[in-house]
């Protein structure tokens, strides 16, 4: 079942990103940009969340989430603990609502159009899944390279 596959998937790479925002030795790099790296771990972290919730909790479950996407990527300073506990909330509502789609709710047309062109729900949600997997890749790299031990020297 595609359902449970992707529920697999994204509880995975959701318990991956909560473990490199977890693994920032200095909890100010969380927030580093430097040279062409434009968006920080801690930015991208809120935009996943925000994502997630927006297109899996809110559209498809129903949860009242009301994004605020401009503010996932300009907030700064965001305490690393909240943003454990919101990606913790992430992993409970995206598991909960995943765990209720049927074959054939997946099989529907998504409810809202977001891509260049209307898709089917299970579509749009393997693009989540891999749209996550980009940016944890991208909040492993920035750990790596903007929070190892030569940067919390010289932050």
């Amino acid at each position: 079942m595609v359902s449970q596959v992707l529920r697999t998937i994204l509880n995975r790479d959701l318990n991956k990103l909560r473990q490199e925002i977890a693994s920032y030795r200095q909890e100010s790099n969380l927030w580093r940009v430097d040279k062409d790296i434009a968006n920080s771990a801690g930015n991208l972290c809120l935009h996943l969340v925000g994502n997630l919730n927006t297109y899996i909790g809110a559209t498809l479950g129903n949860s009242g989430y009301v994004r605020n996407r401009d503010l996932e990527f300009s907030a700064k300073g965001v305490a690393q603990e909240e943003l454990l506990r919101k990606i913790d909330d992430t992993i409970q509502i995206v598991d909960k609502v995943l765990s209720t789609l049927t074959e054939e709710q997946l099989k529907q047309e998504y409810p809202m159009q977001v891509l260049a062109e209307k898709t089917s729900t299970e579509f749009f949600l393997v693009h989540l899944a891999t749209h996550l997997t980009y940016h944890l890749g991208q909040v492993n790299y920035h750990r790596r390279l903007l929070d190892s031990v030569a940067s919390t020297v010289h932050a």
